[in-house]
């Protein structure tokens, strides 16, 4: 199985009062790590998100070093398919989220068939 990493910054801006990285920064954060996937797969067309759940199981605190995301592929449908990332760091997970991920055509606006070379590219990162 590939995974995708990302390192990601984190900013001040997102922390609490309390020191911990704010989750809706969570949900940026992974936003930032699928963009930079299909940046570097060269992976084209509209994609929008369907359907986001995200588990926090343990704060993560304002630190100067980035946090790793590493995303792959759970599953590839018709015209969806399934991206399960985490934040963390080499011992601790910070937080889980399993995003589904629809091809949109914007002329439509509606669904459309995943193209071959998308599903390849899915493939790769495929568990």
């Amino acid at each position: 199985m590939a995974r995708h990493l990302f390192q990601c910054p984190l900013r001040w801006s997102d922390v609490d009062a309390d020191g911990h990285v704010h989750n809706a920064a969570h949900l940026r954060y992974l936003e930032e790590s699928r963009i930079d996937l299909f940046w570097k797969k060269g992976f084209g067309g509209a994609n929008v998100v369907a359907q986001m759940d995200i588990d926090y199981l343990t704060p993560l605190r304002y630190r100067p070093d980035p946090v790793r995301i590493e995303t792959w592929v759970s599953r590839v449908g018709t015209s969806s398919f399934v991206l399960e990332q985490e934040i963390r760091d080499d011992d601790v997970v910070y937080s889980t989220a399993v995003c589904t991920m629809v091809a949109f055509d914007q002329e439509t606006q509606r669904s459309r068939a995943l193209p071959e070379d998308q599903r390849v590219l899915l493939k790769d990162l495929e568990a």
